[in-house]
């Protein structure tokens, strides 16, 4: 898959591809990886593409996107593109954008729907939807609609709060989806795509062997320079570490592990022994936690936490080098286990929005980026195609799919604040006790990032969550702008006066979230459940039910790329020992489980 530019240096286009116009959605590439699974050669272009360029493609896939069509600076592609007499599908700001540009009207939709959707099929769902039925839930993510459709169209889907969540003009084979079909929560999704596919002359395409792939890119990449690696001990960063070296050999890759004194516990002695078992010894250690929590005093801000978190591995990483004499003047490069989500996220693509800037993608990388420094073999895969990469590589089965862990570490999921936040918000529509905390976390609605406040819910069953909850949990972000996250609390059935404390990124919160997150993962192996969780954050808040009190946030989650996730509801019987561990933690008073699912809310919390 390609990653969209403007640059003029972009290779023809391969005849017969299927072409994904990317207006900058979150989940353009994975439009692309979906189309490839059907079998069809795909590249991402930007929407500006010339209209002379995209003549030989097979079919045009829009994706979604941040903007609202109607804005005057929002993104455009040539109107010609729907005569080329080629099938089009548009999803979401592709939506928008066909019934506007063929003179339909788009407006702010009365409801917004973000998450699990149900839609019932028109006239048997036309030529895309046949396998829907009559009616299936799919995901959404959008504020905008078409409330009047172009002519020659007709309604193929609907939802409740959207009368046209899908229209076509079949003759023409133009198509148009208010959902998202590409990510894995769309019941009948990757069906939807494989009819488009199929109406298309495409260029095949097949996936066997990843590592001989992107082993030939790295080899045309870096030439005869070496690399020096930053291993984080993560799925990412081990993969792309192993493979560096089997592709140019451990003669020509040095690896450095930089303790930042934000890892998980004993993070450190596991991925030395992980390494020794694997027979790899290019690796050196350094401990550098001081230097981050210095760097890190009195921080709140989430981006800026990021930032210098990002910065203060540049700065060990040039010293260390600089003390090996690995100069990157020299014929050294860095590199680094980012993958996709990492660059769209930090809004690596033109028309993308920032929802959170990755570590990997703080300014410094990239100008290091720009002046061909740095080499990211992983750059344009998913968690798990990385996953089954690391596989074809030999890597034990238990390290490739351990959970995920993001590359600043604790650092995001160590949340800070010098006061408490009042949210202003109308919840006259919340039907069961709740309160607002007073503290905000990042989100992700309509393409873009939101920073919000959370709602806790309470129940008299604090560690029973019903469907009612689960429902909510939707509704709630969805018809109540204040809030991007909906909690339940599982350790108090009525709700506590909150009392905040102050709290920014220290050692004593550090180690405290250790063992937090330790309890955690040792309570989801006990239950044999750890490997049907995705990923697991755990969470630490500056506040309880009294002066220098904290609470605990539990974030399991389902996903496959992490471009989107479902929030699991932990069973009782796993909750309950959990819970008492944790309170049993000096300083934690409540304990919440997170119950919201990404679109609206991120997988961390910052």
């Amino acid at each position: 898959m390609t990653q969209p530019d403007s640059s003029s240096q972009r290779p023809p286009l391969r005849a017969k591809s299927i072409v994904i116009l990317d207006f900058g959605g979150q989940y353009a590439h994975l439009i692309g990886r979906r189309v490839r699974e059907c079998g069809a050669y795909s590249e991402i272009l930007p929407p500006e593409t010339p209209l002379a360029a995209l003549r030989d493609a097979a079919g045009i896939i829009l994706s979604g996107g941040p903007q609202s069509v109607y804005d005057t600076d929002s993104p455009q592609a040539d109107p010609g593109i729907l005569e080329l007499g080629i099938p089009i599908l548009g999803l979401c700001y592709g939506l928008h954008w066909i019934a506007q540009t063929l003179g339909g009207e788009v407006k702010p939709g009365k409801e917004k729907e973000y998450g699990h959707t149900r839609i019932t099929t028109v006239h048997g769902g036309g030529a895309l939807l046949q396998d829907c039925g009559g009616e299936c839930v799919v995901w959404m993510s959008h504020g905008d609609e078409a409330v009047r459709l172009p002519e020659g169209f007709s309604p193929i889907a609907t939802s409740d709060n959207c009368a046209h969540a899908a229209f076509s003009d079949e003759d023409r084979k133009i198509f148009a989806l208010q959902f998202h079909p590409e990510v894995a929560h769309s019941q009948h999704g990757s069906d939807v795509l494989k009819r488009f596919v199929a109406l298309t002359d495409h260029a095949p395409w097949s996936v066997e062997n990843y590592a001989r792939h992107v082993g030939e890119q790295i080899i045309a990449e870096i030439g005869d320079r070496r690399v020096f690696m930053l291993v984080s001990g993560g799925v990412d960063s081990t993969v792309a570490f192993t493979l560096l070296n089997e592709t140019i050999g451990s003669h020509r890759v040095q690896g450095l592990l930089i303790d930042t004194g934000l890892m998980r516990k004993d993070e450190v002695r596991m991925i030395r022994n992980a390494f020794d078992v694997l027979g790899i010894d290019n690796l050196h250690v350094v401990d550098a936690s001081e230097e981050f929590f210095r760097n890190l005093a009195g921080i709140t801000e989430p981006e800026e936490k990021r930032r210098i978190i990002g910065e203060t591995f540049l700065a060990v990483q040039k010293r260390e080098s600089d003390a090996m004499g690995l100069r990157l003047e020299e014929g050294w490069i860095m590199g680094q286990g980012t993958i996709y989500p990492d660059t769209i996220e930090t809004g690596g693509t033109k028309h993308a929005a920032t929802i959170k800037t990755h570590h990997n993608r703080v300014e410094a990388v990239q100008k290091m980026i720009e002046q061909g420094l740095v080499i990211e073999p992983l750059k344009e895969l998913y968690k798990d195609e990385v996953r089954r990469l690391g596989e074809e590589l030999g890597l034990p089965h238990a390290l490739v799919w351990r959970h995920p862990f993001p590359g600043p570490g604790l650092g995001v999921r160590i949340l800070c604040a010098t006061e408490p936040f009042d949210p202003s918000f109308d919840a006259t529509g919340v039907p069961v006790p709740h309160c607002a905390l007073p503290v905000r976390s990042v989100g992700v609605q309509g393409d873009g990032r939101t920073y919000r406040h959370a709602l806790a819910l309470f129940a008299d069953t604090p560690l029973q969550v019903t469907e009612e909850y689960r429902r909510l949990a939707t509704k709630i972000p969805n018809a109540i702008p204040a809030f991007n996250r909906v909690l339940q609390c599982v350790s108090h059935p009525t709700a506590q006066p909150f009392v905040f404390t102050p709290g920014t990124v220290t050692p004593e919160r550090a180690l405290l979230l250790q063992e937090a997150d330790n309890i955690v993962d040792e309570e989801m192996r006990r239950a044999e459940l750890y490997e049907h969780i995705w990923q697991f954050p755990v969470v630490l808040l500056p506040f309880g039910t009294r002066e220098g009190g904290q609470s605990i946030v539990l974030r399991p989650i389902q996903s496959q790329e992490a471009m989107t996730a479902n929030a699991v509801a932990l069973p009782a019987e796993v909750l309950d020992p959990m819970v008492k561990r944790l309170r049993a933690l000096p300083g934690i008073d409540l304990v919440f489980l997170d119950l919201t699912n990404k679109p609206p809310a991120t997988i961390e919390w910052e």
